[in-house]
């Protein structure tokens, strides 16, 4: 399954929050000034070609439907930022929470506690 676009993405973030849309849903979603019809229904058919969406029909209209959770497109996608901007590497991209001095005090530390609840979850599956 191919990345997406950030139209594509856009799109599908609304999809994800909406379960299953008509494409009238769909550009509802969008804030003024809304991109035309035309164009929305363009994206979405590109998104039903890569596989990202599948419909029903009613009629002559159809309800569009996500193949993909967002998180599973999420784990997909994150796999690919570590491979491609840290050689694969996680402790890379721990390490760059740690150099970024975007993070403040508060943030390193939820972090830290993630990482150590997740730490404790695997311990108590292993023993």
């Amino acid at each position: 399954m191919n990345e997406l676009t950030k139209a594509e993405e856009q799109i599908m973030q609304y999809i994800w929050k909406l379960d299953k849309a008509f494409l009238k849903d769909i550009v509802e979603q969008f804030p003024e000034p809304k991109p035309a019809y035309t164009t929305i229904s363009t994206v979405v058919r590109v998104l039903v070609k890569k596989g990202f969406l599948n419909f029903e029909t009613f009629g002559k209209v159809r309800q569009y439907s996500p193949t993909i959770t967002k998180e599973q497109y999420f784990k997909k996608h994150f796999k690919n930022v570590i491979g491609s901007f840290f050689s694969g590497s996680k402790s890379k991209f721990a390490m760059f929470f740690t150099e970024n001095e975007d993070f403040n005090l508060t943030e390193l530390e939820e972090i830290k506690n993630l990482i150590e609840n997740k730490i404790e979850t695997l311990k108590e599956k292993n023993d």
